[in-house]
């Protein structure tokens, strides 16, 4: 028989990113794991849930995998996932002294540089700057 699942008080809306990482970070010590946690131990735990979350979708075509939304199971099965990826990247993130929303800003600035909108609006190839 399966557990009732809680009633979560957390949204997007209401956490912050270091919330987020406070709460990961509770859950690894109470259980002593930090002496595992290092940045390669972590780079690797990302990259696997990754790979997880990838194997909801794989041979699916598009369309397929849009329905996943539609499906309560199979959404909430990616949620697991991408919960679990996020976890390991703020974990990584705190271990090395990343504040997140800073480095995300900063990428994000420089992709507009390297895409601008009037060559990139609509295309999946862009031609790259030289140089």
């Amino acid at each position: 028989m399966n557990e009732p699942q809680p009633i979560p008080t957390l949204t997007d809306d209401r956490a912050t990113v270091r919330h987020l990482q406070r709460m990961v970070g509770q859950f690894v010590r109470e259980r002593h794991w930090e002496q595992f946690h290092n940045p390669k131990n972590l780079a690797m735990s990302l990259a696997i849930e990754a790979a997880e979350v990838m194997e909801h979708f794989q041979w699916e075509r598009p369309e397929e995998a849009d329905a996943i939304a539609m499906d309560p199971d199979a959404r909430s099965a990616v949620a697991e996932e991408l919960a679990d990826v996020l976890a390991y990247l703020l974990g990584l993130a705190a271990r090395l002294g990343i504040d997140l929303s800073s480095a995300l800003e900063l990428k994000m600035q420089k992709n507009a540089r390297r895409f601008p909108v009037e060559s990139a609006r609509g295309r999946a190839r862009i031609a790259r700057p030289s140089g």
